[in-house]
């Protein structure tokens, strides 16, 4: 993922994807601006995507994400159990 935040929790969104889960890259915006955002240059972003489309180590961090959130999802999985959880706590009340 290329990130461009514009606004609001985007930028927390953008640290998130590029520091923590390591899939994105960032194009360079640091600030929010209210009239008119940053520019940001066409060589940022083609650098940006370059980045993304050629980075093995992010294919493979996202690959990995993928099948961990598959995991949770599936009969006895983490969040399959939570649900469930949830579902049996709803219906005492």
């Amino acid at each position: 993922m290329v990130t461009w935040p514009v606004g609001a929790e985007q930028f927390y969104n953008e640290k998130l994807v590029t520091q923590v889960l390591k899939t994105g890259v960032s194009v360079g915006v640091k600030k929010l601006v209210k009239v008119v955002g940053d520019f940001i240059s066409r060589e940022k972003v083609r650098k940006g995507v370059r980045e993304v489309m050629v980075g093995e180590e992010r294919r493979r961090r996202a690959k990995e994400l993928a099948e961990m959130a598959k995991n949770a999802v599936k009969e006895g999985g983490s969040s399959d159990i939570e649900l469930n959880r949830l579902m049996e706590e709803l219906k005492l009340v």
